[in-house]
């Protein structure tokens, strides 16, 4: 398989590409994530991903680029990464008792055909009823400042703020697993035979050539 280059500087997309064995070096990407409310959630997360990987796809000569987005949506309002410690205070006042949706989508470029597919998983999550002190300790901790909602579910507070998750717990994270496990292997041989299709038809040109010479 060809070598993986993941757009993002995302510490919880490395542990997680590592979790399933794959092999990969780092490049972010310069795309910033517009969110373009004329937009479904699930499109924006797609499209923003799409971008990131094309970002970076255009700066390389081969490999897969592999570029992800997470929205959270709580009724109807998209929550991206807070912009002060006073704006996460209220992202978490807000999703407090309520059940909120989590978008991650993710793409996939071959740099050098630019090829490309792109996927999307929605998570239902719930919090709990979540208390003033808590949510300054969290806050105080640094941790909702690089993360849309304002929290983490694998980190030691967020942990304990989510009360229950239906669907990919993945999603939540930032990279749905088992979604991007199976795209990943299909998208590999989607690759494999344009290659062996390529390679036929170049054959096939030359001889041509010989039996017109």
């Amino acid at each position: 398989m060809k070598r993986l280059i993941l757009a993002s500087q995302s510490p919880r997309r490395r542990i997680l590409l590592r979790q399933i064995g794959c092999s990969f070096r780092v490049m972010p990407s310069g795309v910033s994530e517009r969110l373009r409310h004329s937009e479904s959630p699930g499109h924006n997360a797609r499209r923003i991903a799409l971008e990131k990987a094309r970002d970076v796809a255009s700066r390389v000569r081969e490999g897969i680029v592999v570029g992800a987005d997470t929205i959270v949506v709580l009724g109807g309002r998209f929550l991206g990464k807070p912009a002060s410690a006073a704006e996460a205070r209220r992202m978490l006042r807000a999703l407090s008792g309520r059940e909120h949706l989590v978008y991650t989508g993710f793409a996939l470029v071959d740099a050098a055909s630019r090829l490309h597919m792109t996927g999307v998983e929605r998570t239902r999550v719930r919090f709990r009823k979540l208390d003033a002190a808590e949510i300054d300790a969290y806050v105080q901790s640094g941790s909702p400042m690089d993360k849309a909602g304002a929290y983490g579910i694998q980190d030691d507070y967020g942990a304990v703020f989510v009360e229950r998750v239906s669907g990919c717990f993945y999603t939540v994270v930032g990279f749905p697993l088992a979604r991007f496990h199976t795209e990943l292997q299909a998208f590999t041989r989607k690759l494999e035979h344009s290659s062996q299709r390529d390679s036929h038809g170049k054959k096939n040109s030359r001889t041509d050539r010989k039996s017109r010479s």
